[in-house]
């Protein structure tokens, strides 16, 4: 059965979702297993009557991430002080929360399929970068609170973020803070895209603020979606920009307009951050491209992806890790000799 559904996946990514198409190296050889440490289950053992005991093995346990847990995402208080030892007790046995961690145990009762896609992703990176050094992966319920958390040590995997259909029940309500073209992305299958992304943006690849015009970020952004190209070659499109699939065929539809509006006006040099950032934001749709607000978002995120696509392609030459280095955005862009047609 998991045979077929990797083959009906591999099949969909290649016939519907435009998917990387370069040639994946081999990676059979290389060993890397980073197993995703169960902290919710482990929390969501403690009899809140034995806090007291339990919680000082955790903290041993979890280090850097349990303060950064405790203080910062469900914010129960200094862990310093045993005083937070009362807030917690009140927030585990919680209805709410009570619920929530249910609805979690049932859509997670194990991470295997994962486990599976974040240790092949990070086999990836161990190919292109041998010395690389991999966080441990935790997986918690924060309450809605943050998703993918980069610590000391550590990249959290926050559950309740990923529920799909099971958390239409508690979604809906965060309407006002978590709209809902961003909280239709909390489901499973997103879980081994955000990982990796949080991991290349922000310990590998941090954007260097000196890049302030809209190419620049364009080919930043472009260089991150390419990587996850190449070390997530089956994850389709969709899942990598978190796009719907019809705004990913609006972008290939509409890909020549949309590098007119960039040149006709003149945004690629533009630094000003209130004229860019709606290119490059999280949005329902980006505004004055498009008719009846039909346009995908992020529409220079998506446009520096094909120009580093495009540049890759045009100079088989140039290595992942050299295109990495690449720190001149206007070069990328004439080697790519970016020109969509309709």
């Amino acid at each position: 059965m998991r045979h077929l559904q990797i083959y009906l996946f591999f099949f969909i990514c290649l016939a519907a979702l435009s998917c990387n198409n370069k040639k994946s190296p081999d990676i059979s050889k290389i060993k890397v297993s980073i197993p995703i440490e169960r902290f919710d289950q482990e929390l969501n053992g403690v009899n809140p009557d034995s806090i007291a005991v339990k919680a000082p093995d955790l903290r041993k346990k979890y280090t850097w991430f349990y303060d950064d847990y405790m203080e910062k995402m469900i914010s129960a208080g200094y862990t310093g002080d045993t005083t937070y030892y009362s807030n917690l007790r009140t927030i585990l046995g919680n209805k709410d929360y009570l619920e929530l961690r249910s609805t979690v145990d049932k859509t997670f009762p194990d991470l295997e399929k994962q486990q599976l896609e974040l240790d092949q992703a990070f086999r990836y990176i161990r190919y292109y970068y041998p010395k690389q050094k991999f966080p441990r992966l935790i997986s918690f319920i924060s309450g809605f609170a943050v998703q993918t958390p980069i610590g000391n040590d550590y990249i959290g995997i926050g559950l309740d973020m990923f529920l799909g259909k099971n958390g239409n029940r508690f979604y809906p309500a965060l309407r006002q803070s978590i709209p809902q073209y961003i909280s239709r992305r909390f489901s499973p299958e997103n879980i081994s895209p955000r990982v990796i992304e949080a991991f290349i943006r922000e310990e590998m690849f941090p954007e260097n603020d000196a890049d302030r015009n809209l190419i620049s970020k364009m080919i930043y952004n472009g260089k991150i979606l390419y990587f996850m190209d190449s070390v997530l070659p089956e994850t389709p499109d969709i899942l990598k920009i978190g796009y719907t699939t019809e705004q990913l065929q609006w972008c290939k539809d509409s890909e020549a307009g949309i590098w007119a509006y960039f040149l006709d006006n003149e945004l690629l040099f533009e630094s000003d951050y209130l004229k860019i950032q709606k290119y490059l934001a999280e949005a329902p749709f980006t505004p004055g491209i498009g008719e009846n607000s039909s346009s995908a978002p992020k529409l220079g995120v998506w446009t520096g992806w094909q120009i580093v696509r495009q540049y890759m392609e045009k100079n088989p030459d140039i290595s992942l890790q050299e295109l990495m280095l690449e720190k001149d955005a206007q070069k990328i862009l004439a080697g790519s000799k970016y020109k969509p047609r309709d």
